[in-house]
């Protein structure tokens, strides 16, 4: 049998209801009693690192869910994490760059109602976690939830309520889950041995462009921060009227070190600025990144590991255009 680590930060899966509202108060013991097939196929020592809402997440809990990783690398052959839905996918891109090329499955997972529901996911969902990180082929970092196995770098919450929560954006899903069954589409290899980083830059933040808003606010943004991620229309742009001012905003932030990103709103296919003026003007004149086909969520936390290493805006460029578990396909 395979030995497995779950680790435990909450959500959904572990709540239970209160006067307030749900709230995390399950222990891992407790969630596990729900699944005892999981013992049929997999032993389980358990860690809980937190016990919060998924709103709570922060980079200082991607370090310590890393640091809880490495320590016990060698002791297992795989690790779960029980995790709240609403930041699961910046979790699993966060960990896509903290632990690049894991040999060994690392495996989020939660649920859209609590465990001791009747009606509920919860138990279909760690059930399905688990039996994929027992598998041979399971390796890296990967999204298990609703038959569905998405890879750390291109999953997003696009559903709030129901159990299909996850898409994996712009990119086909890794296996699926049927009956127990599971039926694996795409092969990742497998390294010899995990890197583990340690670092990460919180001050990155996304700068979402909608008609009529200042770009005052970018320049606080830019000035606050040491990356802003602009997630424009379409294929990317900036409004190009002179009393924008935007042009001018960021040329004179990037000129002082700043990193700017231009990625868009829409959910699929990705940017393009060479297509319109509004973009191609841009990029052929300010030192400015674009993120094409990477989600959001991803821009964001590899943007906070770079800058965890280097402030260096060469070094930055070229590590942000590295494909790392296939977040960029341009």
């Amino acid at each position: 049998m395979k030995k497995m680590l779950m680790i435990g930060t909450g959500g959904t899966i572990a709540s239970k209801a209160t006067d307030s509202g749900l709230q995390p108060q399950m222990d891992l013991s407790e969630i596990l009693s729900y699944v005892p097939k999981i013992s049929q196929f997999c032993e389980v020592d358990t860690y809980q690192l937190c016990n919060i809402d998924s709103t709570n997440m922060s980079p200082e809990i991607w370090v310590s869910l890393t640091a809880t990783i490495e320590n016990n690398y060698n002791s297992y052959d795989g690790f779960v994490i029980c995790h709240g839905t609403d930041t699961m996918a910046y979790t699993a891109a966060a960990l896509s760059y903290m632990v690049p090329d894991s040999p060994k499955p690392i495996v989020i997972t939660g649920a859209q109602r609590p465990i001791n529901m009747e009606v509920t996911d919860s138990k279909t969902n760690l059930f399905d976690s688990f039996s994929y990180a027992a598998s041979n082929t399971a390796c890296g970092v990967q999204i298990v939830f609703n038959g569905k196995v998405i890879l750390g770098t291109r999953a997003r919450k696009t559903h709030s309520k129901s159990f299909q929560a996850f898409s994996s954006i712009n990119y086909p899903y890794l296996a699926i889950i049927q009956d127990g069954h599971l039926i694996q589409y795409i092969h990742q290899p497998k390294k010899a041995a995990p890197i583990f980083y340690h670092q990460l830059n919180p001050k990155v933040c996304l700068f979402k462009l909608t008609p009529g808003v200042g770009s005052d606010i970018l320049s606080y943004m830019l000035e606050k921060n040491d990356a802003v991620i602009i997630e424009s229309y379409g294929v990317g742009g900036i409004p190009s009227l002179p009393e924008n001012h935007y042009f001018d905003i960021i040329q004179g932030w990037t000129k002082k070190g700043k990193t700017v990103v231009m990625t868009t709103q829409v959910p699929n296919e990705g940017s393009d600025m060479a297509v319109y003026m509004v973009g191609s003007e841009l990029k052929s004149k300010v030192r400015i990144m674009e993120a094409y086909d990477m989600t959001s969520e991803a821009v964001l936390c590899k943007l906070m590991w770079i800058l965890g290493q280097t402030k260096d805006p060469e070094e930055i460029q070229r590590l942000f255009y590295t494909t790392i578990s296939n977040d960029i396909l341009y």
